[in-house]
């Protein structure tokens, strides 16, 4: 089969370069699968060869070898040198090509644009809260490595996750027989240089194991036998789901009853890799059918049993399912594109299991915010998510039970924003979507417009200690105070008061309540 595709000059160059040495090149793995399905996204390009490192690393010399299974990286920065395209004729070209899905300008081109708390783009916000200048990395930098990696046949596994022994292989397909799923055994073979008007070049693709036939079905398959597969690399049994979910895909029967037989080797895997195929089950077009799949083969009782606790525990007042049910209808629902959003909204009734009581025919989960968010950062924890992911899923589950009623004063919606932090704003209104219509309700009310709209009317008033008209520099010397405790209760008393009253927000008039509470300290 002949296929004529456009290419990035980067790796139509790491081909050539092999071939003018004398060496075989395939372009391999996810982006021959993504370039047949025509998807959008940063491909993510990997090469087969014949040559051995020692041989590839002549050919790139700012490359580095730093495994023992083959892998030559070389970053885009260094190709683009090495062929001397400038940091600008990259961007054109991909400005130029964006629109056939071959390399966007941005991996964060799927974020959501409709939001309500913008820190970057309001107009209306006090000064405190402006967003700082965040360093840019150039367009060379922000691309992936390219690994070019060695033919290669694999020797026993003995820990269901990397091979004991790797042998060089003579074949493109020895190379491809050992790769998890028939839809990443497929190789490019360039056979024409790129056209000077369209920039297409030709490739063969060769498929040994009926690739293009699964993905033409939606059918997700291992290469071989799934039961050696799975115990050879317990890793694949989860990136199965992964692919599931991200490419739509049904699992053949066969393969699905192996991943259910050999669910519990994932407990060989470290929490870093269970981590990161998770969160890119959470960050797929279908999260809330992965963590039924995950449930249906006996891996998300592993990987997030407390989940698991909601199954049959009803519900009263509007909800008419299980908690476990609701989890998965609200994430399903929610319009959060953010994986850690997702997660959170999953785990935002956590606790209820836990809390659940019923008296004279009602139900309550009395304090469920509060254990659950404890419950949600200890899974944060286990799954190795970094401190500022830990703590946003904390924060959105330990607050998502907020309530606003028209009388809420201007201060009262200035303490709920402070407390759940701007920069969460959107956030917990994307978790309670999903919560409203993972209950049946409908995806707002007049209510929720109402709070939003008076947010945004406070984003230019004070939010924090630094934004008071004084200090405890202030303090000492117009009160003559010495430095201690006092200055800080002194300080927090006047911030409650120009949450209360902005107006009061002035030298003077703060001096003169800070007056008022030392004597009514000393009476």
């Amino acid at each position: 089969m002949e296929l004529s595709v456009v290419i990035p000059p980067q790796v139509e160059f790491i081909l050539s370069k092999l071939e003018d040495a004398g060496f075989e090149a395939y372009i391999v793995g996810g982006a021959v699968r993504d370039i047949l399905l025509k998807r959008n996204g940063n491909y993510d390009y990997d090469f087969t060869t014949n040559a051995q490192p020692e041989q590839i690393l002549k050919l790139f010399p700012d490359a580095f070898y730093e495994n023992n299974f083959g892998t030559v990286m070389v970053t885009h920065q260094d190709i683009c040198a090495q062929i001397g395209i400038s940091e600008k004729e990259d961007l054109e070209w991909r400005e130029k090509h964006q629109h056939e899905g071959v390399l966007p300008l941005s991996s964060q081109d799927n974020k959501r644009t409709n939001r309500i708390i913008d820190l970057a783009e309001a107009k209306k916000i006090h000064e405190s809260l402006q967003v700082g200048e965040v360093e840019k990395l150039s367009s060379l930098d922000q691309q992936p490595n390219y690994e070019i990696t060695t033919f290669r046949s694999d020797g026993a596994y003995q820990d269901h996750r990397r091979p004991e022994e790797v042998v060089w292989g003579t074949t493109l397909k020895e190379d491809v027989d050992r790769r998890d799923f028939t839809i990443n055994a497929l190789a490019l073979k360039k056979i024409s240089e790129a056209d000077k008007k369209t920039d297409q070049l030709k490739f063969e693709v060769i498929d040994y194991h009926h690739g293009i036939d699964d993905l033409k079905n939606n059918l997700l398959r291992t290469v071989g036998d799934p039961n050696l597969r799975f115990k050879e690399d317990a890793l694949r049994i989860l990136r199965a789901i992964r692919f599931a979910v991200q490419l739509n895909l049904e699992i053949d029967d066969e393969t699905f009853a192996a991943i259910k037989s050999h669910a519990p080797l994932i407990k060989h895997i470290s929490w870093e890799r269970i981590r990161d195929e998770f969160i890119k089950i959470l960050a797929s077009n279908y999260p809330a059918e992965g963590i039924e799949l995950l449930d249906q083969v006996k891996l998300l009782e592993i990987i997030l049993p407390e989940l698991l606790e909601g199954k049959g525990v009803k519900q009263g007042g509007h909800h008419t399912t299980d908690v476990w049910t609701h989890s998965i209808e609200a994430l399903r629902e929610t319009p959060a594109t953010d994986p850690v959003v997702r997660l959170a909204t999953l785990l935002h009734d956590v606790a209820k299991p836990r809390t659940y009581a019923e008296k004279d025919g009602k139900i309550t989960f009395y304090n469920h915010e509060i254990v659950g968010s404890r419950m949600a950062s200890k899974i944060a924890k286990r799954l190795r998510l970094s401190k500022k992911a830990e703590e946003q899923i904390f924060t959105l589950v330990r607050y998502h039970m907020f309530h606003y009623q028209t009388h809420d004063t201007d201060a009262a919606i200035r303490r709920f924003m402070r407390k759940v932090g701007l920069h969460y704003i959107d956030d917990i209104l994307d978790l309670r979507e999903g919560d409203r219509l993972g209950s049946g309700a409908r995806k707002t009310s007049w209510r929720l417009e109402e709070m939003k709209q008076r947010m945004i009317e406070q984003l230019n008033q004070p939010m924090d200690l630094k934004d008071l008209k004084i200090n405890g520099n202030d303090l000492m010397n117009e009160l003559n105070l010495q430095p201690g405790r006092i200055l800080g209760e002194i300080l927090n008393y006047l911030f409650e008061l120009v949450l209360d009253n902005p107006e009061l927000n002035t030298k003077e008039q703060l001096l003169k309540e800070s007056q008022k509470y030392l004597e009514s300290i000393k009476v």
